[in-house]
């Protein structure tokens, strides 16, 4: 980790556990152990999220053929391990070109890798960045693939990771990477049973459970924390008012952490809140969407409408 971004997990880290309710800030989930962890939620049975979506990419793949212009190049946001993208780029007619984005090098590297072995002909420029530092990645794009017509792709539910009005500023921002002829390919999870919602973020296996703590161990390690991960419990529920699934780590008692020179207090009960996972319907996300100066061309979903792929294109922009 570099000092500046050393600097950024401290200062976050702090300023969450400092204040009412407690929080710590979902983007710090993913280092290296974290990632694994991650790729271990994917497979299980209770987590639809994935594999409902891989099964949709697949079905819409003649579409998108006939839908993206040629000679594009594909922009992708805390791309992970690129799969997604694979399918996408495998679809897509003409010269190919992905530049993917993310906040874990080890995770780029790896997947530079997989894309020369496994589509070498798609030219991949790996880009270290966060979804904030638009003018680099901006930047990037226009040096290295000047005039190709763009597409930002987003998949998975990482747009539910935020707020609605955080995520308006979201896709605002990552619409000002595209130019009016270009088009945005969103995920969005869908609204559906609650225990459906909540056995996906709570496994039987107790795997969302360790990818939940390890960001205690994370804090531990690299900001010289004492957190005891036996004294917390893993929480995950649905909130249907508010449309999301929340995940805390629960004190089971009176408790004090150190995080350096600092310390905070626990109370039995008291909860640090990881992450929100917002839920939509189409209607809803329709309306987000126009909020950030976005119109919605088309949508796919799923035989069981629990997923949804949807294609946008900036207000005034050319239909495809």
């Amino acid at each position: 980790m570099t000092s500046e971004a050393g600097n950024d997990f401290a200062r976050d880290v702090l300023r969450g556990l400092s204040g009412l309710p407690k929080s710590l800030p979902c983007k710090y989930f993913y280092d290296a152990r974290g990632s694994e962890l991650f790729s271990d939620i994917c497979d299980l049975e209770e987590y639809y999220v994935t594999r409902t979506e891989m099964v949709l990419l697949k079905s819409m793949q003649e579409d998108l053929g006939s839908v993206l212009r040629p000679d594009t190049v594909v922009v992708e946001p805390g791309a992970g391990d690129g799969t997604k993208a694979r399918l996408l780029l495998s679809a897509m007619p003409g010269r190919r070109a992905y530049l993917p984005y993310d906040i874990s090098r080890s995770a780029l590297d790896e997947l530079g890798a997989r894309m020369q072995d496994e589509l070498p002909e798609v030219r991949t420029l790996p880009l270290h960045a966060q979804f904030n530092d638009q003018e680099r990645i901006q930047q990037n794009l226009s040096e290295a693939f000047p005039d190709w017509p763009r597409l930002l792709f987003f998949p998975g539910s990482t747009l539910g990771n935020f707020a609605p009005d955080a995520a308006v500023e979201l896709l605002g921002s990552l619409a000002d990477l595209v130019g009016e002829e270009d088009h945005l390919l969103v995920g969005i999870d869908l609204v559906k049973d609650t225990a459906v919602l909540e056995a996906a973020y709570d496994d039987a296996s107790g795997v969302t459970a360790a990818f939940n703590k390890n960001l205690l161990q994370r804090v531990n390690r690299e900001l010289d924390a004492d957190f005891n991960l036996e004294q917390f419990r893993h929480l995950a529920f649905f909130n249907r008012n508010d449309s999301r699934i929340e995940m805390h780590l629960v004190s089971e008692c009176q408790q004090t952490v150190a995080i350096g020179s600092q310390r905070f207090d626990f109370s039995p009960g008291e909860s640090i809140h990881t992450e929100n996972s917002y839920k939509f319907t189409l209607d809803r996300f329709g309306e987000l969407a126009s909020r950030a100066g976005l119109l919605v061309e088309r949508y796919w979903t799923d035989p069981q409408q629990w997923f949804a792929q949807v294609l946008l294109r900036r207000q005034g922009g050319v239909p495809a």
